[in-house]
């Protein structure tokens, strides 16, 4: 199925990515009772920031994340990507999105997945905000001459 304004989506893979996100977030909020936050596991990972979640389970979280893009790479259609050329810009927009996490109390995975499927308030603005900066940046990112 090819959408119009989009002819690379992927809307069935996108579904069944969605999906497994979701399964996964529940399966973490059950089992643990914790969130599904990249930003805070990975925190509780290099010891930056204080968890309950032991230091072993955020370590063998982020070594499952690498090692199923590694299997979707290796073992599923390819994925088209581009990136920017700058290995500068790439850290940069690191650092700016690390300390927006710190300032905004999450990631888009705790905020967006798992604080909106509990309807948290603090969430449920703080994905807007996502949202909105998103399309602010590529709305200037495009005005600029910088979209790719």
């Amino acid at each position: 199925m090819i959408l119009t304004g989009f002819p690379d989506a992927m809307p069935f893979e996108g579904f069944v990515g969605g999906l497994l996100i979701g399964l996964a977030a529940a399966l973490m909020l059950l089992g643990s009772g914790r969130i599904a936050g990249i930003s805070g596991i990975a925190a509780r990972a290099f010891a930056l920031g204080k968890s309950s979640l032991p230091v072993p389970a955020a370590w063998m979280f982020l070594i499952g994340l690498l090692l199923g893009a590694f299997s979707i790479h290796t073992f599923a259609v390819p994925i088209q990507s581009t990136f920017p050329s700058s290995a500068a810009l790439l850290a940069a927009g690191g650092v700016v999105v690390g300390f927006g996490t710190r300032m905004g109390s999450g990631c888009t995975s705790g905020h967006g997945v798992c604080g909106m499927s509990r309807l948290s308030p603090r969430s449920l603005l703080a994905t807007a905000t996502f949202i909105a900066s998103g399309m602010a940046t590529v709305a200037l990112a495009n005005a600029l001459g910088w979209g790719w």
